[in-house]
């Protein structure tokens, strides 16, 4: 609706003055907003004064019909996001300068203009919620991407850390505040759900601020739908109960495995090391929990790879071309050879399990029943599973429980 006459005469008074204003609201009422006095000079006399005189003139230029650009206020907030202005002080600037317009429009009023003046102040208003919205929009956005670029990049030098890419003494080793002994953390969170991006991101944040908050420093972390891998200086223990904040931040059972590394350049061995333990932890059926190298140690060893693995393997390649007979072995030795939970867990009747146990001997002259036998077993499973990982396969046998000595 066209404004009348009376009320263009009105603001068309406050046109002179304009300069003025502007430095009115930059070196006078924005003084008074937290924040603001120590922003450089040249910030407060030339940018924002400037903007400050672009607002009072889009106000002018709307209030004669004349259209109106926001893009300088797109430009200046962009620049604020990217300087580290709060986006709080930012906001509060425009609508201090909303308030000193008002002022001055009120001070040149003239009796019996009231009602013009208030047609003034319907298009203020107006135009106000139109510009907060575009610099709030603007900024955000700013600051959005700026964030991503940094997380990409902190993400990029923390996979160089556990990935060996990053040599000793490397002054990206100070950047990361890694320069002595740290901690090498793998994380497992079982069964997480099949998600989008969103979602999973969403969860991954959690993760990461209930990380940050055990430990009390911004943890390196490189985290994914299943889990991730997490360093942090030696002097940060984790807390005995990390999995269970973690569990409680993203809704899954968790497992962590904590390897130290003497010095940075040991980082990838104990990452490595790190996520062996937590796959021997799901493979020996341990419940998810805290886990170190003492706790899987027999397993451990149990498993490594050496010129007796392929025949300690090739032990259960008779029953290879059964897969319940391996998820039976599998969840037999789990339930710690007890039969009848063996059978509850499977479903079975117990002498279905024990006719299963005997085929098994059978075929591959495994004495389960003996210690040695029990040890060729689990070792066989472990030696099997690992080879499966690194092809890519997935477990050999199947989606059974795993082993548990």
């Amino acid at each position: 609706m066209p404004l009348s006459s009376e009320a263009r005469a009105l603001a068309a008074r406050c046109e002179p003055g304009v300069n003025e204003l502007a430095r009115r609201m930059t070196r006078g009422s924005f003084e008074e907003l937290p924040g603001y006095a120590e922003l450089p000079d040249d910030v407060k006399d030339v940018e924002m004064a400037a903007t400050a005189r672009h607002g009072v003139r889009l106000f002018l230029r709307r209030v004669t019909g004349q259209s109106a650009s926001h893009r300088l206020f797109r430009e200046r907030a962009a620049q604020r996001a990217e300087e580290g202005m709060p986006l709080h002080l930012l906001l509060r600037t425009h609508a201090v300068g909303v308030y000193v317009l008002w002022q001055a429009l009120r001070d040149v009023a003239r009796p019996g203009e009231e009602a013009a003046l208030l047609e003034l102040v319907d298009v203020l208003l107006q135009s106000h919620s139109a510009i907060v919205g575009t610099v709030a929009e603007t900024y955000l956005d700013e600051r959005s991407a700026l964030e991503a670029e940094q997380r990409a990049e902190r993400s990029s030098l923390v996979r160089g850390l556990l990935d060996g890419m990053v040599p000793p003494g490397h002054t990206l080793l100070d950047q990361l505040r890694m320069t002595g002994p740290a901690l090498v953390l793998a994380i497992g969170l079982d069964g997480a759900p099949a998600e989008g991006p969103v979602a999973v991101r969403r969860r991954l944040r959690r993760v990461q601020t209930a990380l940050d908050r055990a430990f009390g420093v911004e943890v390196l972390a490189l985290l994914e739908a299943g889990g991730g891998r997490v360093v942090v200086p030696k002097e940060c223990r984790p807390p005995e109960d990390l999995p269970r904040r973690l569990s409680k931040a993203c809704d899954l059972p968790v497992r962590v495995a904590a390897v130290d590394a003497a010095r940075p350049e040991a980082v990838t061995d104990a990452a490595r090391t790190a996520t062996e333990i937590l796959r021997i932890t799901r493979a020996c059926g341990m419940p998810p929990g805290l886990h170190r190298m003492d706790d899987v140690l027999l397993e451990y060893h149990l498993s490594r790879r050496n010129e007796s693995s392929h025949l300690i393997s090739a032990l259960l390649d008779p029953v290879a071309d059964r897969p319940e007979l391996l998820e039976t072995l599998r969840v037999h030795l789990a339930h710690q050879q007890e039969r009848r939970a063996t059978a509850a867990a499977l479903g079975l009747h117990p002498n279905t399990v024990d006719n299963r146990l005997a085929k098994i001997g059978e075929r591959t002259g495994i004495d389960l029943s003996a210690p040695r036998g029990t040890a060729l077993a689990i070792a066989a499973l472990l030696l099997r599973e690992s080879e499966a990982a690194s092809s890519g396969e997935g477990p050999c046998s199947g989606d059974g429980p795993p082993v548990r000595p």
